[in-house]
């Protein structure tokens, strides 16, 4: 039950949309237990967002939210991945986003919680 939410400063095209949904559905594997038939995911685009006090390059936060024991190993893995994903798709330097991950044990879905 992962759910991953990205907010750029930079448009984020059809095309690339898609590409980043396949890419960040085959990351959410290096986590153990987790898959793409459970991702979701939100993309937000253009937000007015500074990092360091400036706003002149591109910038993401991606926040990645789970059912779940942290694992750490795999969320370092898994930061380099989405690292590479969001630096080849929309060119935002590895310094210029925030990764941020949230596991917990209290999650629901279809109308009651696991």
């Amino acid at each position: 039950m992962p759910f991953i939410e990205t907010k750029t400063s930079v448009k984020i095209t059809p095309e690339q949309e898609k590409e980043l949904k396949e890419r960040l559905g085959q990351a959410i594997s290096l986590i153990p237990g987790k898959s793409e038939s459970w991702l979701m995911l939100n993309f937000e685009d253009n937000c007015r967002m500074y990092f360091r006090g400036d706003n002149s390059d591109p910038i993401a936060f991606v926040d990645i939210r789970m059912f779940g024991n942290p694992n750490r190993a795999a969320f370092d893995k898994m930061t380099t991945e989405v690292t590479n994903i969001f630096g080849e798709v929309l060119h935002i330097s590895s310094d210029h986003m925030y990764i941020r991950y949230m596991a917990t044990t209290d999650w629901g879905w279809s109308g009651s919680n696991f």
